[in-house]
């Protein structure tokens, strides 16, 4: 599967969400410094999540980007499907005709749309969260 760099932009400013407090407006220059996104790149992502119902804004001097829903409610699925399109197989298995191949890369294909369909960005942020705090390091002596 191909994702543009826009797509994995796009990917990362909703994770960078959804592991912030509820309800909580996010800076641009936050997300932007956090995930590694150029802000203007960003700016013109999170306007088109915002058109989509993904993110919503509020203006201000404490003002910037939230999730407009909750996020067990966004999967990773919807989110490549706005930036990159419907999906068509993007496994090497796309020629024309049938090959000995052809009934693997199906098989891999409905794989990769389960587990798209299937993956929320409230997981991503548990399973992070988990991973993160495995890591800490104890300075106590």
């Amino acid at each position: 599967m191909n994702i543009s760099v826009k797509g994995e932009y796009a990917l990362k400013a909703i994770f960078d969400l959804a592991c912030q407090d509820v309800g909580q407006p996010v800076k641009i220059a936050a997300i932007s410094k956090r995930q590694r996104i150029p802000q203007k790149f960003l700016e013109s992502i999170l306007a088109g999540l915002k058109q989509d119902g993904f993110v919503e804004s509020r203006r201000g001097a404490e003002g910037g980007y939230m999730l407009a829903r909750p996020a067990e409610a966004i999967t990773v699925a919807q989110v490549l499907e706005f930036v990159e399109g419907p999906r068509a197989s993007k496994t090497r298995g796309t020629r024309k005709g049938e090959t000995p191949f052809t009934e693997m890369w199906r098989k891999v294909d409905q794989a990769v749309s389960s587990t798209l369909d299937h993956t929320t960005f409230a997981e991503l942020a548990r399973a992070w969260a988990e991973r993160q705090s495995r890591y800490v390091p104890n300075w106590q002596i």
